[in-house]
C-alpha cells in the first residue's frame, strides 16, 4: 500500500470513470484498474460498486475519498516543512551567549534572523563563557557567543572570531583613578583586584595574569566571582578594582573603565560543532559571517 494507489483511487472516485481517470493520470486503464483492485484487497473492503454500467462509490469508498483529501493535504504540508527545514527556514535553534559582550548587537541580530527565518523556533541560554563552550561541544546548544577557553581534548567546537575587546580597569566613578585616560599594568601592583573566576573564563583570566607577569606585577586578587556583573557590583561597593573588557561599560554607570597599557585584548567568538547537522544553525552562522564581513561587530 502506497501513496500512488491512493492517488489512483482519488482520481477514479473524482472522475467516476476508470478511462477518464487513466487519461488524467496518463496511465493505461488496465494498470489503473489493477492498482485500485490491489488497494481494495489490502484494505479488505470494496471501494466501488461495479454492478452497474456507471461505477459508484460504496460507503467505504466515500469515506476514503474524504480521508484522501486530508491525507494529501497533510502529506504536502509535511513535504513543505521538510524543505523549509533543509533551507534553515524551520526547525529549532538553541543559542548560548554571554551577557555583557553581546549587549550591543544580539537583539538586532535576532530580529534580523527571525525576519528572514520566521519558522525557526529560537531558544536562548545566557551562560558563563566556559559553560557556553561546553554546552555547544556536547550538543546541548546549536551555537554560542563566548570567549575562548583553555583547550580540552573532549571539547573541540569550531570558532569564528568576531572582534577583540580591550581590557580595562573598572573603578568607581568617583575614584581618583576614574579621570585617568589610561593606566599601566605596572600601576596595578598595589591595588586589590577582582577577576572573573578562571573556571568560568580561563582565556580572559590567563590573559590578565600574563599581562601582569610581563609588567613584573604580582596581582593582589581578593575576589574571583563567576559573573562580570558581580565584579562591577564589588567595584561599585568599593571592595576593590576589577579588570574587565571594554564591553562592561554598558553594565553600570556607577563604574568607569580606564584602558590598560600596553593594550591587551580578549576575543569574542561564535562557536559551533561540526558534529551537529542543523540547517537553522547553518543559516544563523551564515548571517553572523555576513555581519562580520560588514564590520557590524566592531
Amino acid at each position: 500500500m502506497d501513496l500512488r494507489q491512493f492517488r489512483y483511487f482519488q482520481a477514479v472516485a473524482e472522475e467516476m470513470s476508470f478511462s477518464n481517470a487513466g487519461r488524467r493520470l496518463r496511465i493505461a486503464q488496465p494498470a489503473l484498474s489493477r492498482a485500485v483492485a490491489e488497494l481494495e484487497d489490502e484494505i479488505g473492503v470494496s471501494l466501488f460498486d461495479r454492478s452497474r454500467r456507471q461505477i459508484t462509490l460504496t460507503p467505504a469508498g466515500e469515506t476514503l475519498l474524504r480521508e484522501c483529501g486530508v491525507l494529501f493535504e497533510r502529506f504536502d504540508e509535511s513535504i513543505r516543512r521538510v524543505r523549509e527545514a533543509a533551507r534553515g527556514d524551520a526547525g529549532e535553534l538553541k543559542l548560548g551567549y554571554i551577557g555583557p559582550p553581546t549587549e550591543d548587537f544580539l537583539g538586532e541580530l535576532l530580529r534580523e534572523f527571525r525576519s528572514a527565518h520566521p519558522g525557526v523556533n529560537l531558544f536562548l541560554e545566557e551562560r558563563t563563557p566556559e559553560r557556553v563552550w561546553e554546552m555547544v561541544a556536547k550538543g546541548r546548544l546549536s551555537l554560542g557567543f563566548t570567549r575562548p577557553v583553555r583547550p580540552h581534548d573532549e571539547l573541540s567546537p569550531r570558532s569564528l572570531l568576531l572582534r577583540e575587546e580591550r581590557l580595562c580597569l573598572a573603578v568607581p566613578s568617583g575614584d581618583a583613578l576614574a579621570v585617568r585616560r589610561s593606566l599601566s599594568w605596572k600601576s596595578l601592583s598595589e591595588l586589590p583586584l577582582i577577576l572573573l573566576a578562571r573556571r568560568e573564563g580561563a582565556g580572559s583570566h590567563d590573559t590578565i595574569l600574563a599581562a601582569c607577569h610581563e609588567a613584573g606585577v604580582t596581582p593582589e586578587i581578593i575576589r574571583t566571582p563567576s559573573l562580570m556583573g558581580t565584579i562591577l557590583k564589588y567595584v561599585e561597593g568599593g571592595a576593590g578594582y576589577g579588570i574587565v573588557p571594554e564591553c562592561a561599560q554598558l553594565e553600570s554607570r556607577a563604574v568607569s573603565l580606564v584602558p590598560l597599557t600596553p593594550r591587551k585584548t580578549i576575543p569574542l567568538v561564535l562557536v559551533w560543532s561540526d558534529d551537529a547537522r542543523n540547517p537553522a544553525a547553518d543559516a544563523f552562522r551564515a548571517m553572523v559571517e555576513t555581519w562580520r564581513s560588514q564590520g557590524r561587530f566592531r
